[in-house]
Parts: C-alpha cells; sequence; structure tokens
C-alpha cells in the first residue's frame, strides 16, 4: 500500500496529534455510486479526517490521524463496502503541511506507476476478449432466430440455452462478482443493475427452454431472450472496453513526463568519468552532460557552457544559455556545448519527480461541480432498482397482451439503461486530462478547486518586480556629455563599480562586459550611502550616483535635464557621472520589462479580465510601466505588507480576484486571492504556496491556465448534461413513455448500446482537450481558429447523429 510521512502541527501552545495525507488505488469501481459508497464507508472512520475517491484514476486520498486509525483500518473498511485495495500503485505520500525533508529518496519516478499500468493493459485486454467473444455469439444467435433458416426452435433452444451460459457466466462474471461484493454489505452498484437485468431475461428463457410444461402450465409465453442477455453483457463490456482505451489514454500527460527522465548519468569521482544509473547519483556529486544527452537530476553548473532545451518541462521553444553558477533542471535537453554541474536534488527530490506528483495530486483531486453528481449517483441505483419493480408491476396490472413478456421487456431497459457511470466520469476524466494538458504547457494546476476557480476570475493583479519585469536590474540607456563616447562612458563607470554589491552597480559591470569592454583598475574606492560611490580611474576623479550627490558636490547637469526627465517618466534610474567635477553624462539602470509581458496582458484583456498592476514604486514610475505594458489599472507605492490588504479591498469591490507574483514575497497576497498563481523557476515550483505554478516564470502561461480552465469547465458541464439529459429522457422511454402513442417500446439491447454510448461519449468528450493549444496572439483568443470549431461542432453533431441513429433502429425494430 502507499507509503505516508507523519506531519506534526508546530502549534506550541496546544500540540496536535500529527496527520498522514496518502493516496491508494481502489479496484471494483465502475460508477459514481461506487464513489460516493467509499467516501461514506472511510467517512465513518474514527479519525479521517477527509476522504476523496476519484473514479477516472481509481484512487482514494485519505487524510487521518495515524493515532485513531491505520492504513489496514482504512483497506477493512473499503473490503467492508465491497471494493479492493490496490498494492502500491500511487505515488508515496507527502505531508499535508510541509513539503518533504531529509535524505533524498533515489527511487526512480516511473517505477510506481508500472505495476498499474501492466495490470491497465491486462484488464483492457480481458475486456476486449470477453466483449468480441460475446459479440460474436449474439450476432449468431440472432441469425439463427430470425433469418428464415427453418430451424425448429424446440431443437435449436437448448443448443441457444448452452452459448447463453457461457456468455452469462464467464464475460457476464464481472457482473456477478462486483454485485455480490456489494450486496454483501447491503449495498448496490451499476453492476447490480447489469446483473438483474441480464439475469432476469436468461433465467426466463432458461426456465421456458428447461421446462416448457411447466411454464405453459402458468401462462408463461415461450418467448426466448438468450440473444437480448447476450447482446447487452457483449454491448456493455464493449463500451467498457472503449471507456478503459480512452480513460487510459487521460494519463497521457504523466506517462509523458515519467518518459522524460534520464536512465544513466555519467558522474565525475577521483577524476574519472562512471556511467551509472540515475538512481544511484547522490547529491553532490560531479556530473558530466555531454551535447545531446539530458541531464539526469537537478544542480548548478561549475564548469562549461551550453544551452539546454526546457520546452519538455517550462514549454519554452527557445534553448536557454547555461553557464557556472546556473540551475539546470533534470531531464532537460543538452543541445550544444559540455558542461558539468553538482548533483543537488535526486531522486523524488528532482524537479521532474515533484512536478509529475503534482500532476497525480490535480488529476486525483475533486472539483466542487462533482459533489453534486456524486451525491445524485449514491441515490441512483437504489432507485433504478424501485422504478424497474414498479414498471414490471404496471405492464402486468394495466399493460396490453402480451403482458408478461412486456412487463420483462421494459423491466429489462430500465436496468440496462439506467447509467450512473457517465455521471461519474463527466468531472474526473476531464480535470485529468486538462491538468496533464496543463503541465504539458508548462502550467502546474494543484487541483480541480483551482481549475475550476480560474474560470470565474475577473481581475488579475500583477506584481512588478520578478513578474511583469526579470527582477534584476540592467542598462537600458547610456547619454554621454558632448565630447564622450557610449562605450567609453560605461566602461569608466563599470570601471568604478567593480567589486560592488549594489545591484545597479552590477548592472552596469554586466554590461560593459557583455560588452567585452576592458575595465581598468580603481582606486580609492569610496561609497556613500544612499547617494553613490567616489573613485579614481585613470587618474581621473569620478563621481557617479543620483542627482542629490552631483547638487552636493555643486556639478551642473549641462544640458543633461531633458534627458533626465525623460528616463525618469520611463520608469528608468538615472545614474550621473562626474569626471573632474564636469558633468560627463548618465547611464540609467531599470528592471527590464520581460518581452513577453505587453503580449501576455494584451491576451488576458483579450479574455475580458481587468489587469491591475501593484508595486512599491512611485506613481510615476508605476504608471510609465503600465503605458509599456498596456495596464490602465495601477496601485503605487503599496509596501510588501500592504499587498494581501489591497487584494481584499479589490473582492469588497466584487471582483473575482487572481493574484500573480513570485511565489515568496507575495506570499499573503497569494494566499489572500481567490486564484494565486506564483512564477516559478523549475526547481522551487514544490514549494510556490500558489493555486497554479508558471514552471517557465512565463506571463502567457496565465492566459494558458484560464483559457484551459474554461474549456475543461465547459466541457465538464457538457458532460454532466449529457449524462443527466441521458437518464432523464432515456429512462421513461425505457419504462414505456412512448407506448401510448406510437405504440414503441425500446429494447433492451438497444438501451445496452445507448449506456455504452453514453460513458464512451463523455469520456471522448473529456480526451478533445487534448488537442487544447496555448493562444497565439489575443486575436486568436477573441476569434478562435476555424479548425478548432469545426472540430467542437463536429464531436457534438457526431452524439446527436448516433442518438438520432439508437432513436430510429428503436422505432424499426418495435414495427
Amino acid at each position: 500500500m502507499a507509503t505516508a510521512v507523519d506531519t506534526p502541527d508546530t502549534n506550541r501552545e496546544t500540540p496536535a496529534a500529527p496527520t498522514v495525507d496518502t493516496q491508494f488505488g481502489v479496484e471494483g469501481m465502475t460508477c459514481a455510486s461506487c464513489v460516493r459508497r467509499i467516501e461514506k464507508r472511510l467517512a465513518r472512520v474514527p479519525g479521517v479526517e477527509r476522504a476523496d475517491v476519484n473514479l477516472a484514476t481509481e484512487q482514494a486520498h485519505v487524510v487521518y490521524d495515524p493515532a485513531l486509525v491505520d492504513m489496514p483500518a482504512l483497506a477493512s473498511a473499503i473490503e467492508q463496502a465491497g471494493y479492493h485495495v490496490r498494492e502500491a500503485a500511487a505515488p508515496p505520500a507527502l505531508p499535508v503541511s510541509a513539503p518533504p525533508t531529509g535524505v533524498a529518496d533515489a527511487t526512480p519516478v516511473a517505477e510506481p506507476m508500472d505495476t498499474h499500468v501492466l495490470a491497465r493493459q491486462r484488464e483492457i485486454a480481458g475486456l476486449r476478449r470477453k466483449a468480441l467473444s460475446s459479440l460474436s455469439v449474439g450476432i449468431v444467435m440472432m441469425a439463427l432466430m430470425y433469418l428464415p433458416f427453418g430451424i425448429d426452435m424446440t431443437l435449436l433452444a437448448p443448443v441457444l440455452l448452452i452459448a447463453a451460459t457461457v456468455v452469462q457466466f464467464w464475460a457476464g462474471s464481472t457482473f456477478y462478482a462486483a454485485a455480490w461484493a456489494a450486496g454483501r454489505h447491503g449495498t448496490t452498484n451499476m453492476n447490480t443493475l447489469v446483473a438483474v437485468g441480464t439475469s432476469v431475461a436468461y433465467g426466463y428463457s432458461a426456465f421456458v427452454t428447461l421446462w416448457p410444461s411447466l411454464a405453459a402450465r402458468w401462462g408463461f409465453p415461450s418467448h426466448l431472450y438468450f440473444e437480448t442477455s447476450v447482446i447487452i453483457v457483449a454491448l456493455i463490456l464493449m463500451g467498457r472496453w472503449l471507456e478503459a482505451r480512452a480513460r487510459g489514454q487521460t494519463g497521457a500527460a504523466i506517462m509523458a513526463l515519467m518518459g522524460l527522465q534520464a536512465r544513466t548519468a555519467r558522474v565525475v569521482r577521483d577524476g574519472v568519468d562512471q556511467d551509472i544509473p540515475v538512481t544511484a547519483v547522490q547529491v553532490g556529486d560531479l556530473v558530466r552532460v555531454r551535447p545531446g544527452e539530458k541531464a539526469p537530476v537537478d544542480g548548478t553548473v561549475v564548469e562549461g557552457r551550453s544551452a539546454l532545451d526546457e520546452s519538455m518541462l517550462t514549454g519554452e521553444s527557445l534553448p536557454v544559455e547555461k553557464g557556472p553558477g546556473d540551475r539546470i533542471i533534470g531531464a532537460t535537453l543538452n543541445t550544444s556545448g559540455s558542461f558539468i554541474f553538482r548533483a543537488e536534488k535526486v531522486g523524488k527530490d528532482t524537479a521532474l519527480a515533484q512536478i509529475v506528483r503534482l500532476v497525480e495530486d490535480a488529476q486525483g483531486s475533486k472539483a466542487p461541480i462533482q459533489r453534486l453528481a456524486d451525491t445524485i449517483a449514491s441515490y441512483f441505483v437504489p432507485a433504478i432498482l424501485i422504478v424497474a419493480a414498479l414498471t414490471f408491476a404496471g405492464w402486468l396490472l394495466i399493460g396490453p397482451e402480451p403482458k408478461l413478456t412486456m412487463a420483462l421487456q421494459a423491466a429489462i431497459a430500465v436496468l440496462i439503461i439506467a447509467c450512473p457511470c457517465a455521471l461519474g466520469l463527466a468531472t474526473p476524466t476531464a480535470i485529468m486530462v486538462g491538468t496533464g494538458k496543463a503541465a504539458e504547457l508548462g502550467v502546474l494546476i494543484r487541483g480541480g478547486e483551482a481549475l475550476e476557480q480560474a474560470r470565474k476570475v475577473t481581475t488579475v493583479v500583477l506584481d512588478k518586480t520578478g513578474t511583469l519585469t526579470r527582477g534584476k536590474p540592467a542598462v537600458t540607456r547610456v547619454v554621454p556629455a558632448e565630447g564622450l563616447a557610449e562605450p567609453e562612458l560605461l566602461r569608466l563607470a563599470a570601471a568604478a563599480e567593480v567589486g560592488s554589491e549594489h545591484p545597479l552597480g552590477q548592472a552596469i559591470v554586466a554590461r560593459a562586459r557583455e560588452l567585452g569592454l576592458a575595465l581598468p583598475a580603481a582606486e580609492g574606492f569610496q561609497a556613500v550611502a544612499g547617494r553613490g560611490i567616489r573613485a579614481r580611474v585613470e587618474g581621473r576623479d569620478l563621481l557617479l550616483g543620483n542627482r542629490s550627490m552631483l547638487t552636493d558636490a555643486g556639478i551642473a547637469l549641462n544640458g543633461l535635464t531633458a534627458s533626465t526627465l525623460a528616463l525618469a517618466d520611463a520608469g528608468e534610474t538615472p545614474m550621473f557621472l562626474a569626471l573632474d567635477g564636469q558633468m560627463a553624462g548618465v547611464v540609467a539602470v531599470a528592471d527590464t520589462l520581460k518581452p513577453e509581458s505587453a503580449e501576455a496582458v494584451a491576451e488576458l484583456r483579450a479574455l475580458g479580465l481587468e489587469v491591475w498592476l501593484l508595486t512599491g514604486d512611485n506613481r510615476s514610475t508605476a504608471e510609465a510601466i503600465g503605458r509599456q505594458v498596456g495596464i490602465d489599472h495601477i496601485l503605487a507605492d503599496v509596501l510588501p505588507g500592504q499587498k494581501a490588504a489591497q487584494v481584499a479591498a479589490l473582492q469588497a469591490q466584487g471582483h473575482t480576484v487572481a493574484m500573480v507574483g513570485d511565489g515568496v514575497n507575495d506570499a499573503p497576497a497569494l494566499a489572500r486571492a481567490d486564484l494565486g498563481i506564483a512564477i516559478g523557476a523549475g526547481a522551487d515550483v514544490a514549494m510556490a504556496a500558489s493555486d497554479i505554478t508558471l514552471i517557465g516564470g512565463d506571463l502567457r502561461g496565465i492566459t494558458t491556465a484560464i483559457a484551459l480552465s474554461r474549456h475543461t469547465v465547459r466541457v465538464i458541464k457538457q458532460g454532466l448534461f449529457w449524462a443527466f439529459a441521458y437518464n432523464v429522457l432515456l429512462i421513461p422511454v425505457a419504462m414505456g413513455l412512448l407506448y401510448p402513442f406510437f405504440q414503441v417500446l425500446l429494447s433492451p439491447m438497444l438501451a445496452a448500446a445507448a449506456m455504452a454510448m453514453s460513458s464512451v461519449s463523455v469520456v471522448t468528450n473529456a480526451l478533445r482537450l487534448r488537442g487544447f493549444t496555448r493562444p497565439s496572439s489575443p486575436q486568436a483568443i477573441l476569434h478562435p481558429p476555424l479548425g478548432q470549431r469545426i472540430r467542437q461542432y463536429a464531436y457534438l453533431g457526431g452524439i446527436a447523429l448516433v442518438a438520432l441513429a439508437i432513436g430510429v433502429a428503436a422505432l424499426l425494430v418495435a414495427r
């Protein structure tokens, strides 16, 4: 079973018992009523604080107090409900309130899923074999019974009985086993409906075949329904086979992420390169990565330079340059040079392992919209059994002749056509595909609740530093005085700032070195707090600082006043350089905007969202930044401790707020917002206190998350609508609603086909989310591509055509 980690409460006043957050697989679930039943059974166990069960992933997520209950007790509760706990299919559980700590576990990421994947493949193969065998037998039966071969039915009946018996108790054994397991514990599920419905058809036919004289004496018509029971079993198994195949594709994103992991690593130990399994890499190892190879674990470059393709994790299409001191994310592809890095995170501590865990947690979560469906489904099967009994009694009492035949057909049709499966699958399958697709695009969504909440957002608040901007000052302009060239001005300024710890000084040095300028040595360096620096460079007295420093030194701007004002209006910080008491020029430094910031803001506005800029800068600088990116609503002069209050103020005005920040300094505001979106840096994604994390830091991921959320919730609503409408419309038809008007009584075989189609259509509708693409531009948001609209309408039209075909077939059979 899944392991778990205790998480003690750190409250000093009232020490609380530790809680354990664990996930494990559950076998035997077939519909939403199963989900609700298991959740209720687990919730009644003393010590269980929360229990969520997901039909699509076949996982249970339980938070419990280990002082009151343990894993065997949870497994026993599930067994008592008629289901089974799957061994070691889930990833290791994590603490509720703290990230994993201690020694890194080097267990490979992909192994926990292998056993479950193999079991799933065996299940799909078994369903296929049984479905096709049953369908073949059913088709032959129908040919023998309805085509004019001139075969005596008294001779044919025993043969049909033998064939139907094999199908009923071999292919249909799964229905009986699951129904019996539920019945032993006083519950029912969808298998109960199928088992009762097919058993009635098979049992009646077997009775009139084995005891024809007794059946005649009791007034039972000698009608055979062997082909009905066989075809019903075949079609339902066929539907489950197709459904299982489709559900297998919903986990494609997880499998793709797992497939990114390198299998081996080349470590440098004692000066010798050694190829070892990636599971043997230890923290502190030096790892060499050659061109075309994947970085096996996370770490920091210590030697060499290269460009790494991080698109598989961040969604960024262009390779990222890496050099000494830069962070390396495991599973990223080295595209050019060779380098050596020091391993810092291995096994389950790597970014890839944490991303996989986060996606699995998200896929196993439950959206609020699913609660209603689960509650309805929990009462669904008992209600259908009652409706079927009333239908049978009603036809016997007031139906036309042959009453018994009509009553049996109507009751069986009601039992078979009722489908709680679609109710249970509509939401979790869409969440699985949606969160998996988001991960492929570099967006980590914490769960179904965050996915559903994202579509409700009306206002996006963007922090400036590190979100709209790079979070690192850079030289933006160099304005020399007359008689001095730009490179010369920059060279002198950088020479004075070499060794400076001030971010603005470091930015000047970095720009000079980027341009390849030779920097002379500086003498007599002196830092003036809050003003600037003094130094002597190449025999000349140099002063570099703010305007106050120049004013105190009695140095005039000499015609640079207009340039200085323009720089300030643009949100740039001017640094004045004087040589030997004369104004030499201005070096402007600013925290530069990310290249995609303006496009991201335009996309958010195209989605109909109101965008706000939140910053601690003064209003003129904030407004300058706002003009550059297209933001009209500015919240300036906001101290770090006031950000959460500003978010609360917007909420009080009726806005549903998404706060976007770096996930650390903005943590209170992220927590206060209706939706917290953190800018992650790959290796730190698991630490981000947010609902959504953008792995690569690309702000366009916000648009991706919100657009995908809207699309996913739309698909969920389509699935739930289809599931509810299907049951609401077709159960009365199966009862015989159309018979008084058109003399049409739904065939149980068509009921089975419709039921199978209901589940398959809901799952395949969710799979359409795999085709979601990141909006290419604001115009693409306002006017979706024609192909995308055609695919959507084609799918919905296809469902309508299948439904129409079933209706026409029902009329033809009735005639």
